[in-house]
C-alpha cells in the first residue's frame, strides 16, 4: 500500500468480516473495501459513520508519529460533519 493508505478491518451488522482501506487524493479520501482476501477491492461510494471514525483515529494516530500534517485532522473532521451533521465529534 501507498504512504497515503490507511486500512483496518471491522465486521459488519451480519457478523461478516471486511477489511476497509481509506486511500489519501488529492484533499479527499477514497473507501474501498472487500470481504475476502482474494476478492477485489470494491469503491465505496457512501462510507459508513464507522468508517469515517476509524480513519479519524488512524490519522489522529499518524499526526502524532509525525507521518501526516496536523491540518489533516480538521479536513477528516470537517468531512464527516458535512456527510453526518447530526454527530458530535
Amino acid at each position: 500500500m501507498a504512504k497515503a493508505e490507511i486500512s483496518w478491518k471491522r465486521r459488519t451488522d451480519d457478523g461478516e468480516r471486511v477489511a476497509v482501506y481509506a486511500q489519501h487524493v488529492g484533499d479527499q479520501w477514497k473507501f474501498f473495501k472487500r470481504g475476502a482476501r482474494y476478492d477485489q477491492w470494491q469503491a465505496v461510494a457512501e462510507p459508513e459513520l464507522a468508517d469515517w471514525l476509524e480513519l479519524l483515529d488512524a490519522v489522529q494516530r499518524r499526526i502524532s508519529r509525525r507521518l501526516l500534517r496536523p491540518e489533516e485532522e480538521a479536513r477528516v473532521k470537517r468531512s464527516i460533519h458535512e456527510r453526518f451533521p447530526e454527530e458530535k465529534i
